[in-house]
């Protein structure tokens, strides 16, 4: 247990959502403040006031300041690069010195996909998982996780053995970019996003993309819960789906772990996660016609019950170690789980954020 309290912030284009997290603990209620602003020094006075409202409802100051703020940014020196969903930001803003010469704390900031992993990595899915193995007796844990934020854009994160990986340039995990599978001019962002799944849904339906559902409206039509073009609803998620397995297929081969999605749109995960699932699975026909699989490993899918226990179930076998009676466990099957975040998409930043906090001051 550690008393210290870090103040900590999940920034984004519309709204800054501040929280105060202890012994990985959310201690007051977060609040948000629109992050629309005309100047810069605008916007950054609405960050001040945010971290001294933090102040006001914890009634101390924090050990530490940490947060996440959209990229690009330079982020061990806290300066922030041109931003295009905050467009007031341009040019380089020393984001981190600004708020340690006002609170006269460190300041940490990291990137948001990140931060949701790592949260994800050390109170979330990874966790739960492994305590799931513990109640089925199965031996193995997992240590590593891949994860992705579904929204207005296309975040990621990458956790290998608890530790973060942040890259050489602040830019580990940066899956935004990533070639879209059907679109290949395109990045994975245009499928794998708000504006995605409304774009294929107003070209499968007909409609000008203005006159798309929104999100969750797309949700409810796929599942044929509301008023609307079913047909096209499910085409948009699953040309969701696909992008999104292309990327985390990927993601999956080189940490060989769990992988964790959160963002605002993966509370659709009843319509899009068997769609994942199945083409995560779905074999490569090679050029002779025969088919090797997309991964070394098979993928199951965490939110389903069923799925759940066969993942977590114990297999194998005892087998002879030569010229000996001596025995050891083998088991030869390779599993990889696919989850939604069970912190909450910005719990799992604040407790990333407390971490990489606590972390940097030793």
């Amino acid at each position: 247990m550690n008393s210290d309290i870090i103040f900590v912030l999940d920034a984004g284009g519309t709204g800054f959502k501040f929280s105060a997290v202890q012994d990985y603990q959310e201690i007051i209620t977060p609040f948000t403040i629109p992050s629309a602003a005309d100047t810069l020094e605008a916007v950054l006075q609405k960050l001040l006031d945010g971290f001294h409202q933090c102040e006001t409802l914890c009634g101390s100051k924090a050990k530490a300041i940490s947060f996440s703020f959209p990229g690009p940014a330079d982020y061990p020196n806290g300066i922030i690069g041109d931003l295009p969903n905050l467009p007031t930001f341009r040019g380089g803003v020393a984001l981190k010195q600004l708020l340690e010469n006002e609170f006269g704390v460190p300041v940490f900031i990291n990137n948001d996909g990140d931060l949701f992993v790592y949260g994800e990595a050390l109170a979330g899915l990874l966790p739960a998982v492994n305590q799931l193995m513990e109640q089925r007796d199965n031996p193995k844990r997992y240590k590593n996780l891949f994860g992705v934020t579904l929204g207005t854009g296309f975040g990621g994160g990458i956790v290998i053995n608890k530790v973060l990986l942040n890259g050489d340039n602040s830019a580990g995990g940066e899956i935004w970019c990533s070639r879209n599978i059907l679109y290949p001019d395109a990045i994975a962002e245009e499928s794998v996003s708000i504006r995605g799944v409304r774009r294929v849904y107003a070209r499968e339906a007909g409609l000008a993309f203005d006159e798309a559902p929104q999100p969750y409206d797309l949700y409810r039509i796929a599942q044929g819960e509301q008023e609307g073009n079913q047909e096209a609803a499910l085409k948009a998620w699953d040309e969701l789906s696909t992008v999104l397995a292309d990327v985390i297929g990927n993601g999956l081969r080189f940490t060989d772990g769990l992988a964790v999605i959160g963002g605002g749109l993966s509370g659709a995960w009843p319509v899009f996660m068997p769609m994942l699932i199945q083409k995560l699975n779905q074999p490569y026909t090679l050029a002779d016609g025969s088919t090797l699989p997309r991964m070394e490993t098979q993928a199951y899918n965490l939110e389903d019950a069923t799925d759940c226990i066969r993942f977590a179930e114990k297999t194998g076998k005892m087998v002879t170690v030569p010229f000996s009676d001596q025995q050891v466990w083998y088991d030869a099957s390779k599993r990889v789980g696919v989850g939604i975040t069970k912190l909450g998409t910005s719990s799992a930043v604040a407790i990333g954020a407390y971490a990489f906090a606590m972390n940097q001051l030793g």
